[in-house]
């Protein structure tokens, strides 16, 4: 499928939106943040519940959250792990995910998904990973040619275009950033795509990235 038909960038910072209360995990997690910081999140989790409503059809305001973890399981006590809504007491058929940078949200959704399959989606602000040493931290040793030569701005653009994939990938796992980003090498994976600000709507400034497959 056109994954980039189900995703979507609003901005979030301005609060909780469309007049939804968060649930008492997400409320808890805010409380411990500071002010701009829980607005922003609460924002974000507004905006994918919202997002997760719009595609399904239903009203937002009935969907509750279900998030899981593979370390932590799952429960209405779990505001961390991959997202996940229930609809009167059931899950519904939709996998989910969401990235932040800044103000901007970026949203994926796929709906029906197949036995086992999973989603990840990242974005980054190049201008944050301009820092000496990127490449011995993040990159596995048959990304590093990738950015010979390159210098300021394209450079800057290479690492976060590598690093939103990375990402996107360990989400799609859900294997998260317990796996070192080295081991993960991810120039040549089918189930990874860059997308442009054009089918997103982010700021051009601004990189993403997209997985979707079956993680082995």
């Amino acid at each position: 499928m056109d994954i980039s038909a189900d995703i979507r960038c609003p901005q979030a910072g301005q609060g909780y939106a469309g007049g939804l209360v968060p649930g008492q995990a997400d409320a808890r997690r805010a409380a411990a943040m500071e002010p701009g910081a829980a607005a922003r999140f609460l924002a974000g989790r507004a905006a994918l519940r919202l997002f997760a409503g719009s595609v399904l059809g239903i009203p937002a305001a009935q969907l509750q959250a279900a998030y899981s973890c593979p370390q932590c399981g799952s429960g209405p006590d779990l505001s961390h792990g991959r997202p996940g809504f229930t609809h009167h007491g059931g899950p519904v058929p939709l996998l989910l995910s969401m990235a932040r940078a800044g103000n901007w949200v970026l949203l994926a959704g796929l709906t029906k998904p197949v036995a086992g399959e999973r989603l990840g989606v990242d974005v980054e602000n190049p201008e944050l990973l301009g820092f000496e040493g990127f490449e011995d931290v993040a990159l596995a040793e048959s990304e590093k040619p990738a950015l010979a030569g390159l210098q300021g701005a394209a450079l800057l653009r290479e690492r976060a275009r590598l690093w939103t994939r990375k990402e996107a990938w360990l989400k799609m796992t859900g294997d998260g950033l317990r796996t070192d980003p080295r081991d993960v090498p991810v120039l040549d994976r089918p189930e990874l795509t860059d997308l442009p600000s054009a089918a997103t709507g982010l700021p051009a400034s601004l990189v993403a990235a997209v997985a979707l497959g079956k993680p082995g």
